[in-house]
């Protein structure tokens, strides 16, 4: 572990055990073998994620911790901590504690993994999928899967599934956005993710990537013009309070892969593990159901506050479509075969 890891470590274990979140400096360096803490009882086990505790996100958790709780009683020790940047950390820091094993599992949009991961880029391509069934069948099918896997092989982690971020919209404090040309020169935030990047300058705006947890300062700063979000994270975050012009525009279909501690899960009983993997199936389910009714519920607040939510015509739409076209002849040269199959492309 780096000397910037180690201390950003020691102050969330220092700052978990004030609150009773965590204790002690179980895994506080990077996993060769497994802690005593996933060996001995009871087992501690950390969730974490970056949402308030009355998040979908954060309920799905805690659906996860009671599960398990209920299931083995004392011998395990479950603990939350549902928003990281409550602590002063950045989104971006959950796979590194994870991987380290300061965390035992958390949730992450699968963007920022992909500097450390290139191939889940391909998860990132504007208008992937044409709707949330066919979207959710790829993340639970081989797609998913596959992309499970590529993660697992390339970092410290063992994947459970795909809590659903979902579709994405544009929103910004200058004007109403119908087609690409209303976006020219547009400073606008986006993910750690160079598909993400890529896809904003061919629809002619200026990209700035950031950190969830830099998105506000900057737009009360007037840093940037736009953002785009699942309207649910954007009223969560309270971006409609100063974004006036939101247009539903699909234009990217995000999931945030569970992703454990390998070598803490590997180290777990085997009946622990099961009822932690039919845990996670159940919260996965649950999540999505409660994502649906909080798009419902973000568009009216959106109004509500007095915010304008533009629908595209299939004209429109196909504008968006077609300007970045472009970005699928790059991926071509880009990924290998198996994923390409996959996303059929």
């Amino acid at each position: 572990m780096s000397r910037r890891r180690f201390l950003k470590a020691s102050a969330v274990i220092g700052a978990g055990a004030a609150t009773g979140l965590l204790t002690s400096a179980d895994g506080a360096f990077a996993q060769q073998k497994a802690p005593r803490s996933a060996t001995t009882k009871p087992i501690r086990i950390r969730l974490a994620g970056y949402a308030p505790p009355n998040n979908g996100f954060s309920l799905s958790l805690k659906r996860i911790g009671d599960r398990i709780q209920t299931k083995f009683g004392k011998d395990v020790d479950v603990k939350y901590l549902y928003n990281i940047i409550d602590l002063g950390y950045k989104g971006e820091d959950l796979p590194w504690l994870v991987e380290d094993g300061v965390l035992t599992v958390a949730y992450q949009s699968s963007s920022y993994f992909t500097e450390q991961i290139p191939d889940l880029g391909i998860a990132d391509l504007p208008f992937l999928f044409t709707d949330m069934t066919t979207a959710r069948s790829a993340m639970d099918g081989k797609f998913g899967a596959t992309l499970a896997q590529r993660m697992e092989t390339m970092g410290g982690y063992r994947i459970l599934g795909w809590f659903e971020n979902g579709f994405r919209h544009i929103s910004n404090s200058l004007r109403p956005i119908h087609t690409p040309a209303d976006m020219k020169g547009m400073r606008i935030r986006v993910l750690p993710s160079k598909v993400q990047e890529r896809t904003f300058e061919l629809l002619g705006a200026v990209p700035r990537v950031m950190d969830l947890s830099e998105l506000m300062p900057a737009i009360k700063a007037g840093q940037i013009d736009a953002q785009e979000n699942p309207f649910s994270n954007t009223t969560t975050y309270g971006v409609h309070k100063y974004h006036k012009f939101h247009t539903a525009s699909n234009h990217f279909y995000l999931s945030r892969p569970i992703f454990f501690n390998k070598t803490q899960f590997d180290a777990w009983p085997r009946d622990l593990q099961d009822e932690m993997r039919a845990a996670v199936k159940d919260a996965v389910a649950f999540q999505r159901a409660l994502h649906v009714k909080e798009e419902a519920d973000a568009m009216v607040e959106i109004r509500k506050e007095g915010g304008e939510i533009v629908e595209l015509t299939p004209a429109e739409h196909q504008q968006f479509v077609d300007a970045v076209k472009p970005i699928y002849g790059e991926a071509r040269g880009q990924y290998d075969r198996e994923l390409l199959a996959l996303a059929k492309i």
